[in-house]
């Protein structure tokens, strides 16, 4: 129950970071969308690399459907904790965007009305996720004490060489639809992120992932 405990929480945190932080650039900026996309990615990279160090030992700080996927197929963990991984993550983005919400005295139930669709940005987060998997595996294979640091750097470049801002999360994507900030994504977007995240993940754990069972 711990791991669970801890899966929900940091993703929890990781949303009200990204949502948080987003909403204080746009106020902040005045509108200026690179000033917000600076300080959504900076705090979102920071806030990230400290839920990492802090959370990792206890559950592996996946706070991502598609990294306990790739998790699973290594052996690392079983289908039930996966299972049990997923519902947390859903489920703690959600309320941490509540929790965004709560905190700026916004509408604690929003929809988010920003399109984000396209050929373009459906291949960025194919790209997106296979890059942040591909980080993750060989960070672990290779500088196992470096994957904070390595994951933060990655989300933080990644939300301006994409043109998608580096979702590479599914929890993520349908938390993000259920707030009207400058963090939001369409309820009706969030398939085509969705399809896009998965296949990335598909190929990466087909392809790349060999179980340690």
């Amino acid at each position: 129950m711990k791991s669970y405990l801890t899966e929900f929480i940091g993703t929890a945190l990781l949303l009200a970071i990204v949502a948080g932080s987003g909403n204080m650039g746009e106020t902040l900026g005045a509108g200026n969308a690179a000033v917000a996309l600076l300080g959504n990615s900076i705090a979102t990279g920071a806030g990230l690399f400290v839920l990492i160090v802090l959370l990792g030992p206890i559950s592996g700080a996946h706070f991502n459907p598609v990294v306990s996927l790739m998790f699973w197929k290594l052996g690392h963990l079983d289908m039930k904790k996966m299972f049990g991984y997923w519902g947390c993550q859903f489920a703690g983005a959600i309320a941490g965007i509540w929790l965004t919400h709560l905190m700026f005295s916004l509408p604690i139930i929003q929809e988010s009305t920003k399109v984000r669709t396209g050929v373009g940005i459906w291949v960025s987060e194919i790209i997106s996720t296979l890059v942040l998997l591909s980080v993750i595996r060989i960070g672990d294979q290779e500088a196992k004490d470096k994957v904070p640091m390595l994951v933060a750097l990655t989300v933080t470049a990644g939300y301006w060489f994409t043109s998608s801002t580096f979702f590479t999360n599914p929890a993520v994507a349908l938390a993000r639809s259920f707030t009207n900030t400058f963090v939001g994504i369409a309820p009706i977007d969030v398939y085509g992120f969705w399809v896009a995240e998965m296949f990335a993940a598909l190929l990466m754990v087909g392809l790349f992932c060999r179980s340690k069972r």
